[in-house]
């Protein structure tokens, strides 16, 4: 008879970790509260560590050939100087891996298909895991960053917090071959290649929570960055271009607050129910790496699970293994997010900071 696990949540985390069990035999069903799949979103970093992931799920190639390779990382002034590059071959050479770029929608209809038919059941709302964890040997809860179930096992002091930055975010036509990213006083703009000619960008700048831009989302955009250096004008040029043509909406940008865990969890686990994913360790976007680590999570915790006889040995051992380099990830993006919207003043010490660290520092692998 095989054993069964149910999943809270159809995101990155929560469908890697039901492919992963999938391929070790178990009954997986995935219970997520959206009405459908998403068909719009960010563009995603995969780090090699990500990759190797996606590689333990046989899914690896399909995914580099959605995907785009970085062939360079740049980081900027706001008036465009130089303020170091991240070599991604030799990054290649360390690590194995290329680090690539794939959209969120293609990452995760890569992930659902290899699920099939009929695994995810979507316009379902979960509160609760007692229930669940009485009908099944294993709950998974990738419910996000605000999730029920962490606050259900571990209480309201580990609820989200606003870091009070804003991400305002969007793609355009625009065919570059880097990733750049460009760090004003306060305020930065990043532009990621995209497969298919496209772009990604980012804009990210204090701002109070959830407020909006009487005029719009992109005229608060405009604001903050239309008189940085031709590569942002550039990004910003395009949206005017789709403005005129196809009206505000198509160039409307999204918009996110930014925010991270207000206190870490002590664990994981709890009884027979399993954190992944934001869920477990919601940090900032700054170093790129939140879906590489919650495609590690669900791989981690399948294969903990078929090496142990005890469901509670195996959540244990996964517990072990992923929650503190991923709380030393979060602590480490909560700094850079500091960092990087620091006072004006304090920019100069900033970029000699980043500029020191791109030449003898080891990026993430």
């Amino acid at each position: 008879m095989s054993r069964t696990a149910i999943v809270i949540g159809a995101g990155i985390g929560g469908l890697a970790t039901a492919v992963a069990l999938r391929q070790e035999g178990w009954d997986v069903e995935v219970r997520e509260r959206a009405a459908a799949r998403p068909t719009t979103g960010t563009s995603l970093g995969l780090w090699p560590g990500g990759l190797r992931a996606l590689d333990a799920l046989g899914l690896g190639a399909t995914v580099r050939g959605l995907s785009r390779e970085a062939a360079r990382g740049r980081f900027v002034r706001s008036d465009g100087t130089l303020i170091g590059t991240v070599d991604m071959p030799e990054l290649r050479r360390r690590a194995g891996d290329a680090v690539r770029v794939v959209s969120r929608p293609a990452l995760h209809a890569v992930l659902t298909d290899a699920l099939g038919d009929g695994s995810v059941h979507y316009g379902q709302r979960v509160t609760g895991t007692a229930a669940l964890a009485a009908d099944h040997e294993v709950v998974v809860a990738a419910d996000g960053l605000r999730s029920s179930a962490r606050t259900t096992l571990f209480g309201p002091a580990h609820r989200p917090r606003y870091s009070g930055v804003s991400c305002w975010h969007g793609t355009v036509a625009l065919d570059v071959p880097d990733m750049t990213e460009s760090w004003g006083a306060r305020a930065r703009f990043g532009v990621t290649p995209r497969a298919g000619g496209q772009a990604h960008w980012f804009a990210c700048a204090p701002a109070p929570e959830r407020a909006h831009h009487p005029e719009g989302e992109l005229a608060a955009v405009r604001a903050r960055f239309g008189t940085w250096h031709e590569g942002v004008r550039q990004v910003l040029d395009r949206l005017a271009e789709t403005e005129s043509t196809h009206g505000p909406e198509a160039a409307a940008p999204h918009r996110n607050d930014l925010y991270d865990l207000a206190k870490p969890l002590p664990s994981y686990v709890s009884g027979r129910v399993a954190l992944v994913g934001d869920a477990a360790h919601a940090m900032t976007p700054d170093l790129g790496c939140g879906a590489c680590e919650a495609l590690i999570d669900g791989v981690t915790l399948a294969r903990e699970l078929a090496a142990r006889h005890r469901v509670e040995d195996a959540l244990s051992a996964y517990d072990a293994t992923r929650r503190r380099p991923t709380q030393r990830l979060a602590r480490a993006a909560r700094l850079m997010n500091r960092a990087v919207h620091t006072r004006k003043r304090v920019a100069p010490v900033r970029d000699t900071a980043m500029r020191l660290f791109l030449a003898v520092g080891r990026p993430p692998a």
